[in-house]
Parts: structure tokens; C-alpha cells; sequence
């Protein structure tokens, strides 16, 4: 009989949540284009849960031209009113709202620092900041670190993008790997 794998305890009530912490969550990431896109769910995430989120993703992904930060900055009110239509992504004002500027000010960085990539890992010297924690009590909300990045975030424009959010997105990008000590997914790059 198989030994069952044990994963961090926050993805085990649906099989896309195991999906996505199997494969992606926690994965350094340095692709500009989906680092804006996580930067974006995990913003229409505030509020919500992050499986409701990670159902949603794909028509978000078609909603939102595959996440093309070009595109999206410039969005018409014509397309934002098409977008709050949409029943297949959170159809909330603020945040449709947010995804068009947040797009503006990533551009702004890009233009910058050269990337995305090279700003945002910024808050962490370019390293992985590994947790190690035993158990999802020791995993915070908040870091120094997500707090400077926020900071940063808003002063540049950027909405929805409070401390807990970045950090996160910090996690979801792997900018963070709070995988638990006991996860496979952890055991399986050391």
C-alpha cells in the first residue's frame, strides 16, 4: 500500500488547491508576466478565499488578455464595464479598478529596473527566504519584508497590495518557501 504524502494543511479540502501546491506554490518564480499575474489574483483574492481565486483563474486569464500588462494599462471604460459583467471573475468595481493601474505602475517599474523580476526580489536580496516552519501556526500573515514591499507598492501607485497580501504573493512565488518541514513538495528539493 502506497504511503499517503503529506502537504501543508491549507490545500488538502480541494483537489485544485493540492494542484496547485504540488506544482506552483512556493516554486521561485522570475517571469515577469506571472509575477504580475499572481501580484493581480492575489489582490482579487483580498476578502475571499484563494480557492474561489484559483476556480476563477482561467477566465480571469481570458478576461484580463492572459494577464498582458500592456493591454490591460490600457483598458477603456468600455472594456471595464465588460469586465463587471463577466460572471466568470470577481466582479468587484475597486478591484477591476485596481488591476487597470496596478498594470500602469508595473509597466512603470519595468521601465525602471529592467524587470519585475529584478524590483520585486529586491525585498529579499534575491534570495529565497526559507522558513522552515514545523507546523501552519508558525507560518505569520505579515514579515518585515512584506511590509517593505507593500510599502514600496503603494507608493508607487499600485492598489490592493496590502503587507498580508504581498506576503502571499511572497509565498506563491516562492520568494517565501514556508512549505512545512514534513510536505513532500519540500522534501522533494532538498
Amino acid at each position: 500500500m502506497a504511503k499517503e504524502l503529506i502537504r501543508c494543511g491549507w490545500c488538502l479540502s480541494d483537489p485544485i488547491f493540492i494542484d496547485y501546491h504540488d506544482h506552483e506554490w512556493g516554486r521561485p518564480v522570475h517571469d515577469d508576466q506571472r509575477l504580475f499575474e499572481m501580484l493581480l489574483l492575489e489582490g482579487a483574492q483580498a476578502g475571499l478565499s484563494w480557492i474561489t481565486i484559483l476556480k476563477k483563474r482561467e477566465a480571469y486569464r481570458a478576461a484580463f488578455d492572459q494577464f498582458d500588462p500592456r493591454k490591460i494599462a490600457r483598458y477603456t471604460d468600455k472594456k471595464r464595464n465588460q469586465l463587471l459583467a463577466n460572471a466568470g471573475i470577481v466582479r468587484n468595481r475597486l478591484k477591476v479598478a485596481a488591476f487597470i493601474t496596478n498594470a500602469a505602475c508595473f509597466l512603470d517599474v519595468v521601465q525602471e529596473f529592467g524587470s519585475f523580476d529584478k524590483y520585486i526580489w529586491q525585498f529579499t536580496k534575491g534570495e529565497v527566504i526559507d522558513k522552515r516552519p514545523k507546523t501552519m501556526a508558525q507560518i505569520p500573515a505579515t514579515t518585515p519584508e512584506s511590509d517593505a514591499m507593500s510599502k514600496d507598492l503603494k507608493k508607487r501607485g499600485f492598489k490592493f497590495v496590502g503587507s498580508t497580501i504581498c506576503y502571499a504573493f511572497m509565498q506563491a512565488c516562492g520568494i517565501v518557501n514556508d512549505h512545512i518541514l514534513d510536505c513532500h513538495t519540500r522534501r522533494a528539493r532538498s
